[in-house]
């Protein structure tokens, strides 16, 4: 259940990637794929270290998300927007 508690919330805060200027590795699909597996990967990180299962969800659940959403979503913005800055 925490694994789905983790992919809604990057999705949610995917949504206003829209305030940000599109240099995201392949656009908003980029920007949705780093969200969401950063959301994910990071959550599930975070939440085996502490030594809880994915079954067990609270409000903590929802909140380790964001961080890990931000961070996908910054990986994926430096990917695309050094991919702009080389001359082809």
């Amino acid at each position: 259940m925490a694994v789905v508690v983790w992919f809604t919330i990057g999705l949610a805060l995917w949504h206003f990637t829209i305030f940000v200027p599109d240099r995201f590795w392949q656009g908003i699909i980029g920007a949705m794929i780093g969200a969401t597996l950063g959301a994910v990967i990071f959550g599930a990180v975070v939440h085996i270290a502490s030594g809880r299962g994915l079954g067990d969800t609270d409000i903590g659940t929802a909140m380790i998300a964001v961080p890990g959403t931000l961070l996908g979503l910054a990986v994926v913005w430096i990917i695309g927007a050094r991919a702009e800055e080389e001359p082809v």
